[in-house]
């Protein structure tokens, strides 16, 4: 296990630092120069020069670069061109948001997918399994930026039941959650029938039932704890998806966290923001898919060895 840790921990770094470096040559690519926006067009040229050198973008490219990365080390992240503050302290006080919003959107995922596939696997070639199908599909095939507004039209405009933007309480987080999870929601859903399928079909399945165990027995207790082990490995990898779905989610629903502060740091052209933005959602990817290795390994000894 120790060895496994260590191994995945190597790979790790070497993603961070790719994701970083594209990101900081990218964003210095893009023409315009952030200053000039922050300052205005007109201000004095002296005081445009003074405001580059205060913020270390009169230097070199490379400079630069070498630069945002001893600050990275020492937890510097550099300063928001933008709000006046530091990178590191914005993202503090947003990341909550963004993660209190990704984890409800994986809590409706499951909640929704795990009885959705299993019925379909024990209905399969019925009805159910049929419109379970198509609204799986649809879930797949209807995107975030459509769902959202949909969402707040009915939910929140015409029925009045739910708020329609902000984080002030419980009851805010529901429509952003949906709107996140339908799409994750009906992958898990396919996943687990396959799954429930292969593993129905097993030899120890027929035994449990040559035993006299309970359908609902063999199905939850047996069936289902095998095939949930693909399904963490989905869970894992679309956590990061979740994430990157953040941006758009939270822009519609003027949700407070980092998906939102990024767009606004975008159109802002604010260099560091942006960057430790990109940062934040790359190194909780890495753990998330680093985290659920490890969990895959204790749940199924086999691929220890």
């Amino acid at each position: 296990m120790l060895r496994q840790f260590l191994a995945r921990s190597l790979y790790a770094l070497p993603v961070l630092w790719l994701v970083v470096s594209v990101v900081f040559l990218l964003i210095h690519l893009v023409p315009g120069d952030p200053i000039l926006q922050m300052i205005g067009e007109g201000a004095p040229a002296a005081d445009i020069a003074a405001t580059r050198h205060a913020y270390g973008l009169d230097m070199p490219l490379g400079w630069q670069y070498i630069h945002y990365w001893k600050g990275v080390f020492r937890g510097d992240l550099g300063p928001s061109l933008r709000f006046n503050q530091r990178v590191s302290s914005l993202i503090a006080q947003r990341y909550p948001y963004t993660l209190k919003l990704t984890i409800a959107a994986l809590l409706v995922a499951v909640l929704i997918s795990i009885p959705a596939g299993v019925r379909s696997a024990e209905r399969r070639g019925r009805w159910e399994d049929k419109i379970l199908a198509v609204v799986s599909l649809f879930g797949l095939s209807f995107p975030n930026f459509a769902l959202g507004p949909i969402l707040i039209l009915f939910f929140a405009i015409k029925l009045g039941w739910l708020p329609v933007s902000g984080a002030g309480s419980p009851a805010h987080v529901v429509l952003p959650a949906i709107t996140m999870g339908s799409a994750l929601a009906a992958i898990l859903t396919r996943m687990v029938r396959t799954s429930m399928l292969e593993e129905l079909g097993q030899d120890y399945i027929r035994t449990a039932r040559a035993k006299g165990l309970s359908e609902r027995a063999v199905v939850y207790r047996h069936a289902l704890r095998n095939a949930m082990l693909p399904v963490l490995t989905v869970l894992g990898l679309q956590f990061g998806a979740l994430l990157a779905g953040a941006i758009v989610t939270e822009t519609i629903f003027s949700w407070p966290g980092i998906g939102r502060l990024t767009i606004q740091a975008i159109g802002n052209r604010d260099y560091y923001l942006v960057q430790g933005c990109i940062l934040a959602i790359g190194l909780t990817y890495v753990l998330v898919n680093f985290l659920t290795d490890l969990l895959y390994s204790v749940a199924n000894p086999r691929i220890r060895q």
